[in-house]
């Protein structure tokens, strides 16, 4: 009895054609530590003061120094109150230098945001900052709450549809919804694309490997799972050499959602795994497959394989 083992050592269990599929997923692979990491980016919550321009109109000629000393309050350490600032009155500056600003307030007209390490972040342009910083961890959560619900979604429908559908499909959500992230509005649409392409993640890299290991043997298929992960580890290298090129989070979502965008078109040409086809009872799909990976290997796989009866591993 012929099983799918057999064909498949036949085949060429680790030739060119599997090599040419490990190197077409692991690609996307490094892409999803991209998204995996860019949050500890986008999030980055640079150092800020309330914004207390209003004082320039007692004192246009004020420094940003003397600025900051009549208007931002200090903290304990004598560094800057991040959240608060000295209410604004109708005074003149001499009034304000002589009797000082005590009634403290939210801050009133935004903040000012310190562009040393990043020019934007979600913080920057969403002010999630003070009542609103908790908003934060809500995002990072929404993220790996898109992970969880797309490794449950597509799992079941890998076994139902195909590796290969369920490899193309979550692709999309991750071009899309990085896309989308990169030119939200508001923090909103936001929390929604990084719900959408945590499903990508999360479907992607469940499938992916399984498709992959079904089209390697035994002896070399802990090299297709294990390099998934190799791949995912360089991917966040990259990552740290995207931050400091770019330091606009904005931007460096649409330089993540470029190469996705390629593997977006690509990934609809690779194969489906011939042993879900043969477990489904689909043998001359499965066959024509197995017979174009042998020819890509330079093998030949004997007819007497297929005139028997089959069974996968």
């Amino acid at each position: 009895m012929a099983d799918f083992g057999e064909m498949l050592r036949a085949a060429g269990d680790f030739g060119l054609f599997q090599k040419i599929l490990l190197i077409a997923i692991w690609f996307p692979f490094l892409l999803l530590s991209f998204i995996y990491a860019s949050v500890l980016f986008a999030d980055s919550d640079p150092e800020r003061h309330c914004n207390t321009d209003w004082i320039l109109g007692a004192g246009p000629n004020l420094t940003e120094e003397e600025q900051l000393n009549l208007t931002v309050p200090r903290e304990p350490d004598g560094s800057l109150s991040r959240c608060l600032m000295y209410a604004p009155v109708n005074w003149t500056l001499d009034s304000i230098r002589q009797y000082g600003l005590n009634h403290t307030t939210a801050c009133r007209d935004g903040w000012v945001y310190d562009q040393t390490l990043y020019q934007a972040t979600i913080v920057t342009d969403f002010d999630l900052v003070c009542d609103k910083a908790n908003e934060l961890a809500v995002a990072q959560t929404v993220l790996g709450a898109g992970m969880l619900i797309g490794s449950i979604l597509f799992g079941p429908f890998g076994e139902s549809f195909g590796r290969r559908r369920t490899t193309q499909i979550p692709v999309l959500f991750l071009f899309i919804f990085t896309l989308t992230g990169g030119l939200s509005p508001n923090f909103y649409l936001y929390l929604a694309s990084q719900f959408g392409a945590g499903m990508g993640y999360g479907g992607f890299g469940m499938n992916a490997i399984v498709l992959m290991t079904e089209w390697i043997g035994i002896t070399k298929r802990s090299l297709g799972a294990c390099g998934g992960q190799f791949s995912w580890a360089a991917g966040l290298a990259c990552m740290s050499g995207i931050n400091y090129l770019t330091r606009d989070w904005r931007l460096a979502q649409l330089v993540m959602a470029a190469p996705m965008g390629l593997v977006a078109v690509y990934i609809w040409f690779i194969p489906e795994s011939a042993c879900w086809l043969l477990d489904r009872g689909r043998t001359e799909e499965a066959k024509e497959l197995i017979l174009k990976a042998a020819a890509i290997n330079r093998r030949t796989v004997p007819e007497s394989l297929f005139e028997k009866s089959v069974t996968t591993l």
